[in-house]
């Protein structure tokens, strides 16, 4: 994030799709812009990897095209995720569906947890030797999984939480920068 700067974001403006760029400019602040930018181009750089988008010009780099909870998918795959925060910003790619939360570690709000966890979670918030680290990681997991479905948050997140054997779970907690990151991919 050390990257982020005017300067940045207008080197990486000409490098994108005419769909991200468009997207990146209705961010209305340099933060906002940086991370739409810097992400496709981290999804880009992963799929030509893959094999799906080596050596395209740049109108002809990947068009998201959107279901009907405004969730991003490529035609044709791979399944992906992208998420930011304002220590990190995370990208994934999949042959299965995926979904990925990256967070600021921050206090977390006693409002914020009752609206969004169930009581169990709630206790073992309260209960922790790091309240604060704990919210975030049950939060990612949640978000993670919601983007896994591809519905993002639309309702009460309560009981959001479906720990099955058919989902892989992965977690990154990078204390000294601040933040947590889970990553949650179908098995099949």
């Amino acid at each position: 994030m050390d990257q982020c700067s005017e300067q940045e974001v207008a080197r990486l403006l000409p490098l994108v799709s005419n769909q991200r760029r468009e997207q990146a400019l209705r961010y209305q602040h340099t933060f906002g812009q940086f991370c739409c930018l810097k992400s496709y181009i981290m999804l880009c750089d992963l799929l030509a990897e893959w094999g799906r988008v080596h050596q395209l010009p740049i109108n002809e780099q990947p068009t998201f095209l959107y279901n009907n909870y405004g969730a991003p998918y490529i035609e044709g795959g791979p399944y992906f995720s992208i998420s930011h925060c304002k220590t990190g910003i995370a990208v994934a790619i999949s042959e299965n569906p995926i979904g990925i939360d990256i967070e600021a570690i921050r206090t977390f709000k006693p409002e914020l947890m009752r609206k969004t966890m169930n009581l169990t979670e709630q206790q073992h918030i309260i209960s922790s030797t790091n309240p604060d680290l704990e919210f975030i990681r049950l939060w990612t997991q949640k978000e993670a999984y919601l983007k896994l479905k591809g519905t993002g948050i639309i309702s009460n997140l309560h009981n959001t939480l479906d720990h099955n054997p058919e989902i892989t779970w992965k977690e990154i907690g990078n204390l000294p920068l601040k933040y947590v990151c889970t990553i949650v991919c179908n098995k099949y």
